[in-house]
């Protein structure tokens, strides 16, 4: 059966990927995905062919890849961290159903991960992932998700937390979570992760609130047990020491 692969690439240096992924990566003929991501791939793979939509053409660049695989050729639609985490796998899923593609999900490292090692341990319990992007969700539906993860005490890893049109969406976000978590709760930033320039923060919620971020920065939001240690977070999962 014709076969496509849908691979999480983690922050896109081959140091951040899984060896299942590089196998699949070299077991394709052609790759496709958002023209940022095939960059980084391809100075592991140069030989490979590509396939590129801009941003928001997501679903156009899905079917591509089905499409190419339908027709015969060993196929791979990469995605930044990991595929079935605000990427491309239910898609290309969807798409593929009833077609002659066996389709092969790959898990990647996504940025809860790879920036939380960065941080230190910030999400050592229990944590919940919201992205702050109301272009497919509402933002009332943002709201209520930020307010169930904060009165929970939830750790929460934030994705896409500001843009040049959302410009004051963390500063909203951390005024419903300072209605359940101290203004001195612990939170950390990480931007660009596994990248050039790489770079956090452990600062507390009060200060997150008055902090200017971008779409390259993914921020963490310690629950009421984190703690900074050694310049690091630390949300303790209660195992006792000395």
């Amino acid at each position: 059966m014709n076969k496509l692969y849908v691979i999480g690439i983690g922050p896109g240096g081959q140091e951040y990927m899984t060896f299942e992924a590089m196998q699949a990566l070299k077991d394709s003929d052609l790759i496709v995905g958002y023209g940022v991501y095939t960059d980084l791939v391809k100075p592991l793979f140069p030989e490979k062919k590509y396939l590129t939509t801009p941003m928001k053409q997501e679903i156009e660049r899905c079917r591509m890849a089905v499409d190419a695989a339908a027709e015969g050729r060993t196929v791979a639609m990469i995605s930044s961290g990991d595929a079935g985490v605000y990427g491309m796998a239910g898609p290309i899923l969807e798409l593929a159903e009833g077609k002659d593609v066996e389709v092969k999900v790959v898990a990647g490292v996504t940025a809860a991960l790879s920036g939380g090692a960065v941080l230190g341990a910030p999400l050592t319990h229990d944590f919940a992932v919201i992205s702050l992007s109301d272009l497919l969700t509402p933002w009332e539906k943002i709201e209520k998700r930020l307010d169930a993860a904060a009165s929970a005490d939830f750790c929460i890893a934030i994705y896409n937390p500001s843009s040049h049109k959302r410009a004051d969406y963390l500063q909203k976000a951390c005024d419903i979570l300072l209605q359940h978590k101290g203004p001195d709760t612990v939170c950390g930033t990480v931007r660009n992760i596994g990248r050039e320039g790489e770079s956090f923060t452990v600062l507390t919620l009060q200060e997150l609130r008055n902090t200017q971020v971008d779409m390259f920065t993914t921020v963490f939001i310690g629950n009421s047990q984190t703690k900074a240690a050694g310049g690091r977070m630390v949300t303790p999962r209660g195992y006792k020491h000395d």
